[in-house]
């Protein structure tokens, strides 16, 4: 049965979709029912079509709080920020259509931003899982706890990836629209969004898994133009030259 409290706070998750990922809608829609709130909290699911075709929409799981929209291609930042129109609350959590929240991944995200005013975002282990249903997790999280602003920035340089997932980000929505949403590029916008948000504020790290990264042969990361040299070139260029710039202005949430 679903509870409905009056006047409750909402999390909006926002969801960002193609028709080759819309198949996996269902499942990671039984993952959030699965999420467990504290007392007067619920959330709301945004799923935005990055595109506008018949292929998504059956989906679509039948919720009142699930809203479905559509709109022109653009890429998956595009499709997050359009979405951003239709969120409520004091926070956004991000949901890849093809990955799945862990049990308690919400409400550990919730208690570790409502417990500290001072930290703007959240992020959590993730484990890949494989296309058998198995799991794998990854060496060199950090420990949990606060990260410093800055740190992702210097592990990116270091070893050209974040050192947390910013498939797993939970943040402030005030503190996402002030930075513009996801950054308006054909593929990692939400590293670009992640190294800004290191670039203003103090975040926190959450051992325990909170995602499952579905690895499968359609996903956007496994196709060549990922890794398309002169583009991955200027993806990388902008996107410290927009965490630099941020931290140079001495601005600070």
């Amino acid at each position: 049965m679903i509870t409905f409290y009056a006047g409750a706070v909402r999390i909006t998750i926002i969801t960002a979709v193609h028709a080759p990922s819309a198949p996996f809608l269902p499942e990671a829609y039984t993952s959030l029912c699965a999420q467990e709130l504290p007392g007067g909290w619920e959330w709301r699911w945004v799923i935005q079509e990055d595109g506008r075709t018949d292929e998504v929409r059956p989906y679509v799981p039948d919720d009142p709080r699930v809203t479905f929209r559509q709109g022109r291609p653009g890429g998956p930042g595009v499709a997050r920020t359009v979405a951003l129109a239709h969120a409520t609350g004091p926070y956004v959590k991000v949901l890849d259509a093809d990955d799945l929240l862990t049990p308690g991944a919400l409400a550990r995200d919730l208690a570790a931003l409502e417990a500290d005013p001072a930290l703007g975002w959240a992020t959590c282990r993730a484990l890949d899982r494989l296309p058998d249903g198995t799991t794998v997790g990854s060496p060199g999280d950090p420990e949990e706890g606060p990260l410093a602003p800055g740190a992702l920035l210097a592990h990116w340089k270091a070893h050209a990836v974040p050192p947390v997932v910013p498939g797993t980000l939970f943040v402030r929505r005030e503190l996402l629209l002030a930075l513009g949403g996801w950054m308006a590029l054909p593929a990692s916008e939400d590293t670009g969004l992640l190294l800004a948000l290191d670039a203003v504020s103090r975040g926190w790290f959450t051992a325990e898994p909170g995602l499952l990264y579905r690895k499968w042969e359609g996903q956007v990361t496994g196709q060549a133009a990922h890794v398309d040299t002169v583009e991955l070139g200027a993806r990388l260029a902008v996107t410290e030259a927009r965490a630099r710039a941020l931290a140079a202005l001495e601005w600070s949430h």
